[in-house]
């Protein structure tokens, strides 16, 4: 896969930090203060290294490894931006996505834990990107093993399955509708808003790239957690997230 024309010399029109200040590793929750969070909750010794648009990053060190986490920002426009600028300028290696999703199959519960092994969005991202005709996008294998591996030894149950990436967000639109023209021989447990983007993006340079998610509701659940509740049922994903991604 081929990356995309990028002009002679452009420099990063969002993120504002000297190269070395973010670390080759990356966890991104799409809220910016969740990263926030994060650093202060996970991490030791952290530095701001960018609040521009208020589009927060922390550098810091988890079990004494160089970790940077950043906000994304909702849907695939957004996170396009941030992880280009990040594996493109500031040499990040490895970004693992954490986030949350709805559900739409009813063997999932709140708060179930999901690793995306497959992106599927009907979008024209990968055509308007780099001229890839594509609807389906992966994450790096190995990232993905490592996850499967950690998870076991933190005893935490994964989900593994494919996820759509939409366009909008589903309660405020006819996703019922979207859902019918899901390809049969497709089987998506779950939605969300950037994952696709994340992934086309890390493949077509070469880059890791890993998405795992947490339920916060679903067709198989009455329960829709509160913004409180979605920050702390995000514990689990963001422990795996550093735990896997520092290996």
């Amino acid at each position: 896969m081929k990356a995309p024309k990028v002009l002679d010399n452009l420099k990063p029109a969002h993120i504002e930090s000297r190269y070395g200040e973010i670390a080759k590793i990356v966890v991104m929750p799409g809220d910016p203060l969740r990263a926030k969070y994060i650093a202060e909750n996970f991490l030791t010794d952290i530095v701001l290294v960018n609040d521009t648009r208020n589009m927060l990053a922390y550098t810091g060190f988890y079990k004494d490894t160089k970790v940077t986490v950043m906000g994304s920002g909702m849907g695939m426009p957004s996170m396009s931006i941030y992880c280009f600028e990040l594996f493109y300028f500031f040499g990040v290696e490895k970004i693992i996505r954490v986030g949350t999703c709805g559900g739409i199959v009813d063997t999932l519960q709140v708060p179930d834990l999901i690793l995306a092994d497959s992106s599927y969005t009907e979008g024209s991202f990968a055509y308007l990107y780099n001229g890839d005709p594509t609807h389906l996008a992966y994450p790096d294998k190995s990232l993905n093993e490592t996850i499967i591996k950690t998870a076991k030894d933190l005893d935490l149950h994964l989900t593994i399955g494919t996820v759509m990436t939409t366009e909008n967000f589903s309660f405020y639109s006819d996703i019922e509708s979207l859902e019918k023209r899901i390809p049969s021989n497709l089987k998506v447990i779950a939605e969300e808003m950037e994952s696709f983007a994340l992934f086309h993006i890390a493949k077509s340079l070469n880059k890791q790239a890993a998405c795992i998610l947490t339920v916060v509701d679903s067709k198989g659940s009455n329960i829709f957690l509160s913004q409180d509740a979605r920050e702390r049922s995000l514990n689990d994903s963001i422990r795996l997230a550093l735990e896997s991604i520092i290996k």
